[in-house]
């Protein structure tokens, strides 16, 4: 027994304390992962080893407790597998599992360190990562240049006669059926297009025909009149593919507006005994204010407008490693890529083994108290035992000392 091997497990069981302290410090630290320290016998040609040595310090990467938080940028990985890629103002890349994200004044998706959180470009999964932007600037408006009608107009209405009755928009009597819809301009104002359907023939056994007439804002168009043709079993005809109509000046004569041209497709209408219905979409809409981010689970960012319309800012990007323990801690909760941990394997949470992602929520230290204090007593005495074997050994010292 000597000095060296009850110094080296002081020194250890107090690399151990110090990690064992750490960890609990960082127990409330959002995506932290706790650390054990790892020990060896130091080498010696005697069979009478030299002591311990900390060879290093390991880490737990399993994964911590979800909590919600009020936070539209904050997110969690939910599960092992993946940390967050984050670019340094020096440009360097940097990975962490705290998910506490928030817009700074450039609008980039940024860490309380400053760090940018990096994803793939909108609509763009597996190109080179780019830093991730907030919109700074409302959406553009779209003109209406798409309207699909599933109708079902009343076979059992009556014929009206053109030569008797000829179309007026303010007449009810000289159309069956008719129906409004908003539709936008080139620069997103709205205006209320309404159809007119009219039965024009239609006797027993014979397939039926339907006339529709247009009026924009009330006002008649003409000379864009279609023909809807059913069979005897009330299944359209023709026509068969998508027909143009073309409006000019939405806005009169003062507005900049474009002239609208709309494809409207009456796919999928019937002829059947029963009452008118009707089912419109538009593809249009108004300019729109930017409300909100939004997070899928698989890593799609969607910036909500205040028109109801959403568009793709980014993905977020993950990244794992072949050996998580040969990263390089960085401070700040983050870590480095070495030659030990190998290249960072890039993907979209939920592909190739990565975790989903969980938004407006963070990931908890994964620090089990309870464990750590049971580890602290064991290092405790695994230190005062070193100390004793010291003492003892100063005991037998002194005994040889004082022989005569």
């Amino acid at each position: 027994m000597g000095f060296s091997q009850g110094l080296s497990g002081l020194n250890a069981a107090s690399a151990g304390l110090d990690v064992i302290g750490n960890n609990i410090a960082n127990s409330a630290t959002v995506g932290f992962k706790a650390g054990s320290a790892v020990f060896s016998d130091v080498f010696a040609s005697s069979r009478i080893g030299m002591g311990v040595q900390v060879s290093g310090i390991s880490q737990r990467f399993s994964a911590g407790t979800i909590s919600s938080t009020n936070n539209e940028l904050d997110m969690a990985i939910d599960g092992q597998n993946g940390f967050f890629r984050l670019q340094d103002t020096d440009g360097s890349i940097l990975y962490s599992r705290n998910g506490q994200f928030f817009e700074n004044e450039n609008h980039q998706i940024v860490n309380i360190q400053g760090h940018v959180l990096t994803g793939y470009p909108a609509g763009a999964v597996g190109a080179d990562p780019v830093p991730l932007s907030i919109p700074s600037s409302n959406i553009a408006p779209q003109a209406t240049d798409s309207l699909a009608a599933n109708l079902n107009l009343d076979a059992n209405e009556p014929v009206i006669d053109p030569a008797l009755k000829p179309f007026d928009p303010t007449d009810s009597s000289t159309f069956s059926d008719s129906t409004p819809m908003t539709v936008y301009d080139s620069l997103g104002n709205s205006h209320v297009l309404t159809q007119y359907f009219i039965k024009r023939s239609g006797s027993q056994g014979t397939a039926s025909n339907w006339e529709v007439q247009y009026a924009l804002d009330g006002k008649h168009v003409p000379g864009n009149a279609q023909a809807l043709t059913f069979d005897t079993s009330g299944r359209m005809t023709s026509p068969i593919a998508q027909v143009s109509k073309g409006f000019a000046d939405p806005g009169g004569d003062d507005s900049p507006a474009a002239d609208l041209n709309i494809s409207f497709n009456y796919g999928g209408s019937s002829q059947y005994g029963g009452k008118f219905r009707y089912d419109m979409l538009q593809n249009g809409y108004q300019s729109g204010e930017y409300v909100r981010v939004s997070l899928a689970a698989d890593g799609r960012l969607m910036a909500q407008y205040s028109n109801d319309k959403s568009q793709e800012i980014g993905t977020v990007v993950l990244a794992d490693f072949n050996n998580l323990q040969g990263l390089q801690a960085a401070g700040g909760n983050a870590w480095m890529e070495t030659v030990s941990s190998g290249p960072a394997v890039l993907g979209q949470p939920g592909s190739n083994g990565l975790s989903l992602l969980v938004g407006q929520a963070v990931e908890a230290s994964n620090v089990d108290m309870g464990q750590e204090l049971v580890n602290m007593i064991i290092a405790q005495r695994t230190y005062q035992a070193n100390a004793q074997t010291i003492k003892t050994q100063d005991g037998i010292m002194q005994t040889l000392v004082t022989m005569r």
